[in-house]
């Protein structure tokens, strides 16, 4: 049975990208069930009383959220369908350990990652096993329940389509790409995830969020894979990418404020820049005048997705180049990409932000420059998503304005026509962010 909630009232409502997914998600898996899922729209709480009485249910299974919301929810829906005299269990379905069997000796929660992960995670049992799929399933299809369609998920103007090329939104569309990660993509995970164009990355994200693969399920395929790796820290990188995933809804679990206050009060008082809209709209449109920053806005836009490492340099550059308030980027990001998932977005805009816990210090600013000729050489990754640049020489292609006008024209570029001048100095902005952080520093 799947419900979806009113979402009138809720802050984190589902956003475009997330609907769009969904709605695929339930598509394929009623399939797999021969349409018999279940679906209802509404008060959860109700409709679950509703039905455990018209059909005389005595238990009711769910896996847990962890949203400070959804345990607020489950916790009232569970009271209420015991006091009704049925048996109600929950299961961790989504994390490799709960978020309170790793704590401190003083029974504290963690606020670094290495320890948390080193230290607790680690030490403690290993992550239960997937369960095969079930021989037989008995399933019963209800009276008045809806279709994936009476959702109303997928976007009302066609932003989407171009979303179908990149995505297999299914059980085997996530088992396919787990495959292929474990015997190929992992091989150089540890170095080939910092560049963009290389297929180094799992990309399994969305699927861990709509519960179309389990995360524990990853874990054991690529420990089941150690003996095709020919590097063992690429096996013990990615392993470690999975408990930073823990991390953030470890961290959500514990600090329940973390989508919307710094976890360090010192940041309460950062002089973000004011009147940002046109340096707003310019980031989200991938316009900026700064290819690798403009080439990964665009891959979020057109795919629904954005590779790691670009993710820290957007972010960064909208953080701190522009000192645009993180909320910002945070709000972007859950409405824009496939895997928005409220632990791993907040954690990670407040570690880029460096407000957050085991946070990126502050003045260490990503140069948009310097990270494309590092990780994007030859300009590949830029030249995908920035087609007004793909005639601009390898050597220019990172800052096409410092190129002579010989070489703009050669290429069909027009600074500030085809392709925007920077909108802020790269320096200028840096010494403004890094004076901006000495004042909160400072702050008594």
């Amino acid at each position: 049975m799947y419900i979806h909630e009113d979402e009138t009232d809720q802050q984190w409502a589902l956003g475009g990208a997330s609907r769009w997914w969904l709605h695929h998600a339930l598509e394929s898996l009623d399939t797999s069930l021969q349409g018999k899922l279940n679906i209802f729209h509404g008060e959860p709480q109700a409709i679950l009383a509703k039905l455990a009485a018209e059909n005389n249910a005595s238990r009711v299974y769910w896996n847990r959220c962890y949203e400070p919301q959804s345990i607020e929810r489950d916790g009232l829906i569970k009271s209420s369908l015991k006091e009704a005299g049925l048996d109600v269990q929950s299961f961790n379905g989504s994390l490799l350990w709960e978020p309170w069997q790793v704590l401190k000796k003083d029974g504290t929660p963690y606020k670094v990652f290495t320890p948390y992960y080193r230290r607790g995670c680690l030490q403690k049992p290993a992550p239960r096993k997937p369960l095969a799929v079930p021989a037989k399933m008995q399933l019963h299809k209800l009276e008045n329940n809806l279709s994936v369609a009476d959702l109303s998920l997928l976007p009302e103007i066609g932003w989407d389509k171009k979303m179908h090329e990149h995505w297999d939104i299914s059980e085997e569309g996530a088992k396919d790409r787990l495959d292929e990660f474990v015997f190929n993509g992992i091989q150089d995970y540890r170095e080939g995830r910092n560049f963009p164009n290389k297929k180094n990355v799992s990309r399994l994200s969305p699927y861990f969020h709509f519960g179309q693969i389990s995360v524990n399920s990853a874990w054991y395929a690529a420990n089941d894979a150690a003996a095709l790796i020919d590097n063992e820290t690429n096996l013990d990188t990615f392993l470690s990418e999975l408990g930073w995933r823990e991390f953030s809804y470890y961290l959500l679990y514990h600090f329940p404020a973390l989508p919307t206050k710094n976890l360090q009060p010192r940041f309460d008082v950062f002089p973000w820049a004011q009147d940002t809209d046109a340096e707003l709209h310019a980031w989200q449109k991938g316009q900026t005048g700064y290819p690798l920053v403009d080439a990964g806005m665009r891959e979020l836009w057109e795919t629904g997705y954005m590779h790691n490492r670009v993710r820290m340099v957007v972010g960064s550059f909208m953080v701190k180049n522009l000192l645009i308030h993180w909320h910002h980027g945070e709000q972007w990001f859950w409405d824009c990409l496939v895997d928005a998932d409220l632990a791993s977005n907040s954690a990670s805009w407040q570690w880029i932000a460096g407000c957050g816990a085991d946070a990126a210090p502050f003045f260490r600013i990503f140069n948009p420059i310097t990270q494309s000729e590092k990780f994007d050489k030859q300009g590949d990754y830029i030249r995908r998503f920035v087609p007004e640049l793909a005639n601009m020489p390898a050597k220019y292609i990172h800052a096409p304005w410092l190129a002579s006008a010989e070489i703009l024209a050669a290429a069909g570029v027009e600074i500030g026509t085809d392709y925007p001048a920077p909108i802020v100095d790269i320096k200028e902005s840096r010494e403004r962010a890094l004076a901006a952080f000495a004042f909160t520093k400072n702050s008594p």
